[in-house]
C-alpha cells in the first residue's frame, strides 16, 4: 500500500485515492517478512483484502480526480508506502545494564517516565492494524515489566497482527508465559550476552545467564517459535563457536547474530566493543559452517558491524519506509535512535493518529525518499538500496544528520571510520578498558 504525497495541498484528493486503492496490494511488498512471521501474513492478508475491496471503487474515483489535478497543475509528488512493522517500546525500565543498549542515553529523564497507558496502547494497536502494519514487536527496556502486556497481546491478536515478545527473559515465569500464549503471542525472542555464565553476566551488568536458559527451555516447552539473539562484539566474538553450539543445544528455531552498531551506549563503549578484522573473519567462517550444518531450521541472521562495510546498511529499510517505533512516552520515531537528532520534533500518539504521523509529520518526511540527499548519495546508483545509510550515525560522527553516512567509502568523512578501525586492530585485547554500563547517571 502506498500514498502519493505532494508538496501542494491540491493533491489531497489524490493522496486519499491512492491510499484507498492500493490497500488491496499491501502483501505484494511484504513477502520477505514471511520467513520471520510464519503464517501471520495469511490472516493479515485476508483482513486487508476484505477491507480493501470494499473501497476499490471509491478509491478509483478519487484517484482519477486526483490525477486530473496532477495533470493540470504539474505537482511534484512521491509515493509513500505503508509501514509493515511497529516496534513498541513499552518501557525503558530494565533489570539489565547492557553497555550497548539501544535505549537513549537520557532514558531516565522525566519525559520517558510518563509511559503510555493501557488504553493508549490499545488504541495504537488498532490504528496500526488500520494503517496496514502486519507485525508488532513488543520490546523495551524489558516489556515484561508492564503488567498489561497480556492485554496488549490479546488486542494485537484480535487485530490480526503477528506478535513477537523481545525480552531479556529474566522475568518470564511459567505462569506469565502461559498467559501470553493463551492471549495469542506468536513468537518469543530472547537475548543472551555470551556462551558462558560469568561472561554473559559481566556484559549484562547483573547475574542473569541461569534465568535466561530456564526461560529458553520454558518457551520451547510451551511450543513458541524461538529466536535467540546474541549481540556480538570484541568481548565475545572469540567464543562464536561456543555461542553457535549453545544455540544448537537449546534448539533455537532462529538465531540472530548482530554485531554491535555504534551509537548511543555502544558509542561510549566503542573502544572496548569494536572487534578486530581477524575476529570477524573467524566469525564469518564459523557462521558459514553452522549454516551448512543447518543447526537452526529458520536460519542464522548474521549482521556485520557497519564500520567494516564498504557501503552503509539501509537503516530500518529506509527512513519512514517500512517500520515505525513508538517510545514509552508515545513519541513516534522512524528508528530507535532518532530521538538523538535535535533538529527533529516527533509527534506523539496522545495528540495525533498513527496515520497522520506516518504520512504527514515533518519528522517522518525529513529524510524520506532521496531528494534530501547530498552528494555523492544524490547521484549514486545505490541511493534506492541503502537510502543514504544511518542518519543517527551521520549526526554522531559529523555533527550533521543530513551528511553522507561516513561508513560509505565514497563519503568525504570516511576517514573517521578508517582511523577508528586502524586503532581497533592495533590495540591489545588482553587489557580492555572498563565498560560504561547503561545507567541513569550518564
Amino acid at each position: 500500500m502506498s500514498k502519493v504525497c505532494s508538496s501542494n495541498s491540491g493533491c489531497d484528493l489524490l493522496n486519499s485515492g491512492s491510499r484507498l486503492l492500493n490497500s488491496v496490494c499491501s502483501l505484494l511488498n511484504s513477502g520477505s517478512r514471511s520467513s520471520n512471521s510464519g503464517c501471520g501474513l495469511l490472516n493479515s492478508g485476508s483482513r486487508l483484502l476484505n477491507s480493501g475491496c470494499g473501497l476499490l471503487n471509491l478509491g478509483s474515483r478519487l484517484l482519477n480526480s486526483g490525477c486530473c489535478l496532477l495533470f493540470l497543475f504539474n505537482f511534484n509528488f512521491m509515493t509513500i508506502d505503508r509501514p509493515l512493522s511497529l516496534i513498541a517500546e513499552l518501557t525503558y525500565r530494565c533489570p539489565l545494564r547492557c553497555p550497548y543498549c539501544s535505549n537513549p542515553l537520557n532514558y531516565g529523564d522525566n519525559q520517558y517516565r510518563q509511559e503510555l497507558s493501557t488504553e493508549d496502547w490499545l488504541r495504537v494497536i488498532q490504528q496500526a492494524s488500520d494503517l496496514g502494519v502486519l507485525q508488532l514487536g513488543l520490546t523495551g527496556g524489558e516489556p515484561l515489566l508492564r503488567k498489561d502486556i497480556e492485554l496488549l497481546v490479546a488486542a494485537a491478536a484480535k487485530a490480526e497482527l503477528y506478535t513477537t515478545l523481545i525480552t531479556a527473559a529474566t522475568l518470564l515465569t511459567p505462569e506469565r508465559a502461559t498467559q501470553l500464549r493463551d492471549a495469542g503471542l506468536d513468537h518469543v525472542q530472547i537475548s543472551i550476552q555470551d556462551s558462558r555464565a560469568a561472561e554473559s553476566d559481566y556484559i549484562a551488568g547483573t547475574p542473569s545467564f541461569k534465568q535466561k536458559l530456564e526461560a529458553v527451555r520454558l518457551v520451547k516447552a510451551l511450543g513458541f517459535p524461538l529466536t535467540l539473539n546474541f549481540v556480538l562484539h570484541r568481548q565475545n566474538l572469540d567464543r562464536i563457536d561456543e555461542i553457535l553450539e549453545l544455540c544448537e543445544v537449546l534448539k533455537a528455531d532462529r538465531v540472530e547474530l548482530a554485531n554491535t552498531q555504534y551509537y548511543g551506549w555502544a558509542y561510549h563503549n566503542r573502544t572496548v566493543l569494536l572487534p578486530t578484522r581477524q575476529q570477524l573473519e573467524r566469525a564469518d567462517a564459523a557462521v558459514a559452517l553452522a549454516r551448512k550444518r543447518n543447526i537452526c531450521p529458520m536460519g542464522i541472521l548474521y549482521v556485520l558491524p557497519d564500520y567494516y562495510e564498504d557501503y552503509p546498511k539501509p537503516c530500518m529499510s529506509g527512513w519512514g519506509n517500512r517500520a515505525l517505533v513508538i517510545a514509552p512516552n508515545g513519541d513516534v520515531l522512524p528508528c530507535q535512535a532518532a530521538s538523538s537528532i535535535p533538529e527533529l520534533e516527533f509527534a506523539n500518539v496522545r495528540n495525533h493518529s498513527l496515520d497522520w504521523i506516518w504520512f504527514e509529520s515533518s519528522a517522518f518526511n525529513r529524510f524520506r525518499g532521496t531528494e534530501w540527499m547530498p552528494e555523492p548519495c544524490q547521484s549514486c546508483d545505490r541511493r534506492h538500496l541503502d537510502f543514504g545509510g544511518c542518519r543517527c550515525q551521520a549526526l554522531l560522527l559529523t555533527n550533521n544528520a543530513a551528511a553522507s553516512d561516513p561508513v560509505c567509502h565514497l563519503s568525504s568523512h570516511h576517514h573517521l571510520i578508517t582511523t577508528v578501525i586502524k586503532q581497533a586492530n592495533q590495540e591489545n585485547l588482553d587489557s580492555p578498558l572498563p565498560l560504561v554500563y547503561r545507567s541513569m547517571q550518564m
